[in-house]
């Protein structure tokens, strides 16, 4: 499955958006401008946490005001191939790690600046991050889970809300502990 490109994901958030506020972006664009005191982000932020907009929508509306960083605008294939420039060898292990859970069900694609999520059509359940020349970690989304022996602390590896990650060098070290995991965390996100 081909990575989810920032206009289809732009889209599905949009569509989000107006699923939950019954407003579009341009409805919202035009009630920031006319927002006097809102001058930078944090701002904008608080401002839209008032009206109930949080998380990616707000996120959304943010760039739209301030605009988009540049890796939003790369092109899915352009986002990996600079993950991987330096590092080839490790793009085996995200090929695996997506084969391996669109075994679970649906999964999305979304290629990011620095690691790759994988989602179910409700949440993130996991991320691939190439964080050294010589390692990927696997990022995951298991509530309750606590780091020790081979999962190690990933609050800080790909974004919110994923708490564990397992370090992965080689496509053989994705074994049955890894994708009993990789499978618990898809089915929780479920």
């Amino acid at each position: 499955m081909p990575p989810r490109t920032w206009a289809e994901m732009r889209e599905s958030i949009t569509a989000m958006l107006v699923r939950d506020t019954g407003h579009d972006v341009a409805w919202w664009d035009e009630q920031i401008a006319a927002q006097p005191l809102i001058a930078d982000e944090t701002a904008l932020r608080a401002w839209l946490r008032e009206q109930g907009v949080t998380g990616y929508k707000q996120m959304l509306l943010v760039m739209e005001r301030f605009g988009y960083p540049d890796y939003l605008l790369a092109s899915a294939d352009a986002l990996l191939a600079a993950q991987y420039a330096d590092r080839p060898q490790l793009r085996a292990i995200l090929d695996a790690v997506v084969m391996a859970a669109q075994a679970f069900g649906p999964v999305e694609v979304q290629a990011r600046k620095t690691y790759t999520s994988l989602l179910t059509p409700r949440r993130t359940f996991a991320a691939v991050r190439p964080t050294t020349k010589t390692r990927s970690d696997l990022v995951l989304r298991l509530d309750g889970l606590e780091p020790g022996g081979r999962l190690l602390d990933g609050r800080n590896s790909a974004g919110g809300g994923l708490n564990v990650r397992i370090a992965l060098q080689t496509v053989a070290d994705l074994d049955a502990e890894a994708l009993d995991l990789l499978g618990q965390a898809y089915a929780e996100s479920s």
